[in-house]
């Protein structure tokens, strides 16, 4: 079992190398390679409940280290407040709209309840952080900033969308008040707490630290989500104060923290986070890829329903980024929202009462796969516009 894993993290980082010289998602060739493990071995090499709770268990470890990976990534400052804003306008708007338009299909397809149908089609609106974030090296660094923001947002605004439209009885004013106010409720303690973690870090001086803290940051979370607060939060707040100490207010608090070790410290957590969001996005995907029936996703329902719900996603982002930018070419951000991770997550979080009879789980698959073919095809073009630009600077300097 050992040479197994092993040999899974050797080819893994392999399929990064060819990533990068190619830009097909490496995510992409984690999910072949379970869907080739599980014809290979007939489906007969994990038990399928083990499969179950290996995903999820790992899908909410993966949610926590790519939140706090993209964090750590995000720098806050005052000329970048107008891309800030527009990322999370592009993100609150796109799910919203995408998540009512493909509700209203599913209704119409499916016959179902319309709050259930919206149920599901939260997650199918969200973008997957975990396979952007390795994906867009290749962009400009204005292009690359804003996709993380927006993926960031996305996360977070589909995971506070779905545990309101899961856990309230009615969904009335009254409803939307009181989880708003849970919302607020939680950013504040969210802050207070990614203050308290940032001093504990800045003073343990054992090198077991990092791996505290993110037992810390889980055990947050979890405890967080069975109080129904936005936990989530937590590891937001706390990357982007780690990485931009300046936003700790007040001022007098950074008295207590060696701001030059704490940067150094902040570079440790980047490449740990990192190398930790690899091993386990790693095995998330392998994982997934190996529980996909392929015979379900050449169903005429599956091939139907799951093709109009990528073109509704596609004329959502395509209509707003126009409005963004209405002078830009929208590629190659049209095409980067794939789904993965969290759309996975969530929808082994939906209660049985608000389970859809007629939803056909190869939609989901699908939906996922199609999206990342397409990420793969915008970050082709974006690669062939580089080496067009440097082989014209090329002509220019001779």
């Amino acid at each position: 079992m050992v040479i197994y894993l092993t040999g899974i993290v050797v080819i893994s980082y392999l399929y990064n190398i060819i990533s990068r010289k190619t830009r097909i998602p490496s995510v992409l060739l984690l999910l072949g390679t379970g869907i080739f493990l599980r014809n290979f071995f007939d489906g007969k090499f994990l038990p399928f409940d083990v499969i179950s709770r290996g995903v999820e268990t790992l899908g909410i470890i993966g949610l926590i280290m790519i939140i706090l990976e993209a964090a750590l990534d995000l720098n806050i400052r005052r000329d970048k407040l107008m891309m800030i804003g527009k990322a999370f306008f592009s993100a609150l708007i796109i799910l919203i709209v995408s998540s009512f338009f493909i509700a209203y299909l599913m209704n119409y397809m499916l016959k179902e309840p319309f709050v259930n149908c919206l149920i599901y089609a939260v997650p199918l609106s969200i973008v997957s952080s975990a396979i952007v974030l390795p994906s867009v090296d290749m962009l400009t660094p204005e292009s690359k900033e804003f996709i993380i923001y927006e993926a960031s947002f996305l996360d977070i605004l589909g995971i506070l969308f779905f545990n309101y439209l899961i856990s309230a009885e009615q969904f009335t004013a009254l409803s939307g008040v009181i989880y708003g106010g849970k919302i607020v409720l939680g950013s504040v303690l969210s802050f207070i707490v990614a203050l308290i973690l940032i001093y504990m870090l800045s003073k343990i001086t054992l090198h077991v630290k990092f791996f505290l803290m993110f037992a810390v940051l889980i055990a947050l979370y979890t405890i967080g989500k069975l109080l129904q607060l936005p936990s989530l939060i937590i590891i937001l707040l706390f990357g982007l104060l780690v990485n931009n100490p300046s936003l700790i207010r007040p001022k007098e608090l950074l008295n207590f923290i060696d701001i030059n070790a704490f940067r150094k410290l902040g570079e440790q957590l980047k490449d740990i986070t990192a190398e930790t969001s690899f091993i386990v996005r790693t095995f998330f995907f392998l994982l997934f890829g190996y529980s996909i029936n392929t015979s379900v996703l050449i169903e005429k329902n599956v091939l139907i329903i799951g093709t109009m719900i990528v073109l509704l996603l596609l004329l959502v982002r395509f209509t707003f980024l126009k409005y963004l930018n209405p002078k830009e070419n929208p590629l190659p951000e049209l095409l980067i929202m794939p789904r993965g991770l969290i759309t996975i997550l969530l929808f082994y979080n939906i209660p049985k009462a608000n389970t859809l009879v007629n939803f056909n789980q190869g939609i989901l698959f699908y939906v996922i796969l199609v999206t990342s073919f397409l990420m793969m095809i915008g970050l082709l073009v974006t690669k062939q516009e580089v080496v067009e630009e440097v082989e014209s600077s090329d002509h220019h300097l001779l």
